[in-house]
């Protein structure tokens, strides 16, 4: 049960992170309305929307919170910013996975910005919706998302009265969800966010400009592709006759709602990485029916098996920050249509649900709110840092994962008995 200091104590957190964010808006009443947002969405509302925000806030009607939304003047983008370094400075870890995702926002109407009947990965069908793309840090310490955009389809991007109505910039041209997620990767590679590998789904991993780019700034990545996808002589499919009988192992890919996800990999080498790098394909083949699921991988030599299996299964902590978003901050809870609303609220909330975060962190590791504020001391810093185990010796040894996963059996069959195993990666 929380006690009313450490109530108290996360409240003054709070305040630091509004402080922390001030330079951001021009004036002090901008600057008040920031907190108290910030202070609604993380409040124990029914419903994140204009009305109850409101309310949380003493205010007579919503008018002031559209407003704040929509019309004072105060930088989405620089607030990203600070969420990034935050979440740097609170979760940072060497080995940390980027991940690249999109969710939908169901939306009545034609008037809000970008929504048109699209594919919904999150209703799983084609529905009048937003499209938002993503990045999220996901590390041991815990995960968060840190980067967003809206996809502007190309009706919109074309269509100068939506795009004025809509106050969408005129530097906004219309990009594909690949383009938008590289643009995040090098956003914050470009500022020096500690990583050592990047997952998406086949969205993101059919891309070849995604790839090469990662390759050349040297950071490893496990991408999800179809199974059409060309791997010289033929498609990735093709490739499954290549597994010899020895070469499947049972791993968990991590704890999911009902225990250790299991499958059976294998990873069959290619040729074309940089020097020090191999790359691979990596195969999970599901329990029960055997259905494939396809990743291309770059990797420093040496690299396990279960370290790429460990950042496959990385990948599922950014639906679970989505879910989560959703339901303690309201993120898919707006009221907006304009490009600038929709990105001001959406940090927001990203940036509350970054500091649940943070609490959860310091929750786990036994120590007081308090602490929030700084950075760990050099005996913490120690500790935190020892490795549960060896990573595999090599010149690019940085990259590797920590905390490795434990091969369970090597099997020809997915019948063969596994072995229990400690899985490293709790869901969070």
């Amino acid at each position: 049960m929380t006690t009313v200091a450490e109530a108290a104590s996360w409240a003054r957190d709070l305040e630091a992170l509004a402080i922390r964010i001030s330079p951001r808006f021009c004036r002090l009443e901008a600057r008040e309305r920031a907190r108290r947002y910030l202070a609604g969405l993380l409040a124990p509302l029914e419903r994140k929307n204009g009305w109850q925000l409101a309310e949380a806030a003493g205010d007579a009607s919503p008018d002031s919170v559209q407003d704040f939304l929509a019309r004072m003047r105060w930088d989405a983008d620089a607030v990203r910013d600070d969420l990034r370094a935050y979440v740097v400075e609170h979760l940072g870890d060497p080995d940390a996975v980027l991940v690249l995702d999109e969710i939908g926002f169901l939306k009545k109407g034609e008037r809000s910005v970008g929504v048109q009947r699209q594919y919904s990965g999150t209703a799983g069908r084609i529905e009048n919706c937003q499209i938002g793309v993503f990045l999220s840090y996901a590390g041991r310490h815990g995960y968060a998302l840190i980067d967003r955009t809206l996809y502007l389809p190309q009706p919109w991007a074309g269509d100068e009265e939506r795009r004025r109505t809509a106050w969408v910039p005129e530097t906004v041209a219309f990009a594909t969800k690949p383009k938008l997620g590289l643009t995040m990767l090098e956003r914050a590679l470009d500022a020096g966010v500690p990583c050592g590998w990047v997952a998406g789904d086949s969205v993101y991993g059919t891309d070849s400009a995604i790839r090469r780019t990662l390759e050349r700034r040297r950071v490893g990545y496990v991408l999800t592709v179809t199974s059409g996808q060309r791997l010289w002589p033929g498609t990735v499919s093709d490739w499954v006759e290549e597994v010899p009988a020895d070469g499947w192992h049972r791993l968990s890919a991590g704890d999911g709602a009902k225990g250790p996800r299991l499958y059976d990999w294998a990873r069959l080498p290619f040729r074309g990485a940089p020097e020090g790098w191999s790359k691979a394909l990596l195969i999970r083949r599901r329990l029960g029916d055997g259905e494939l699921t396809f990743y291309l991988t770059c990797a420093p030599e040496g690299t396990a098996l279960a370290d790429l299996v460990w950042v496959a299964g990385a990948r599922w902590t950014i639906e679970s920050a989505f879910e989560m978003a959703k339901g303690e901050v309201g993120l898919d809870q707006y009221e907006v249509r304009s490009w600038t609303g929709w990105h001001r609220h959406i940090t927001l909330a990203v940036l509350a649900f970054a500091f649940l975060t943070v609490l959860r962190k310091a929750a786990i590791k036994g120590r007081g709110p308090s602490r929030l504020g700084g950075r760990l001391d050099p005996a913490d810093r120690a500790r935190d840092s020892t490795p549960a185990s060896p990573p595999p010796a090599s010149a690019d040894s940085r990259h590797l994962r920590r905390y490795r996963l434990v091969i369970l059996a090597k099997t020809s069959s997915a019948e063969s008995k596994a072995i229990a195993l400690e899985a490293p990666y709790q869901n969070r």
